[in-house]
């Protein structure tokens, strides 16, 4: 058994009781990342009370035979996609997807992830219903892809609200 699915056993009940997702485990090198997730939305009190429930049940089973950081996360906005069921559960959202080397149809595909289901995923490319179908052994990687509204990303001047760079040397 692998540590992901040792440490599945433990927190699939703990994580039910707080009304949580299992999305992902991940182990690189010395993190071990839970990614948990819910309908509602998390918050940090959420993510804090999953860390100490976790932390406390991987404490007392020691599943992991070495040392560890613990990281319990959300998905993010642009999440990873690697099993079938992140797949059905991004249907309708925007989507990148590399496909694995010597794959008859383009190496990067972007669209919208149109459909899901055991075998693949079929990804629409354009706004001529134009799609492509892939076996999920065809892809490298996916992650799902955040579009920010008018106003862009935090932090950055937006353009439609008159503070480009051409407007603002004008204003000198």
């Amino acid at each position: 058994m692998s540590v992901a699915d040792r440490v599945r056993e433990l927190v699939l009940p703990l994580l039910a009781e707080r009304q949580l997702d299992l999305y992902d485990i991940e182990q690189a090198g010395p993190v071990l990342r839970v990614v948990v997730d819910t309908s509602g939305g998390l918050d940090l009190d959420v993510l804090a009370d999953a860390t100490r429930a976790v932390s406390r049940a991987l404490d007392a089973a020691d599943p992991i035979s070495s040392s560890y950081t613990l990281e319990v996360t959300s998905p993010g906005l642009e999440r990873t996609l690697r099993t079938p069921h992140h797949f059905e559960r991004a249907v309708g959202e925007k989507v990148k997807v590399k496909t694995a080397p010597g794959v008859s149809s383009d190496r990067r595909i972007e669209g919208i992830l149109a459909a899901a289901d055991s075998f693949g995923i079929t990804v629409r490319t354009g706004d001529d219903d134009s799609a492509v179908r892939l076996a999920y052994e065809e892809i490298a990687r996916a992650r799902t892809v955040f579009e920010w509204g008018p106003s862009g990303p935090p932090g950055r001047p937006s353009t439609a609200a008159g503070t480009s760079d051409e407007k603002r040397q004008g204003n000198r």
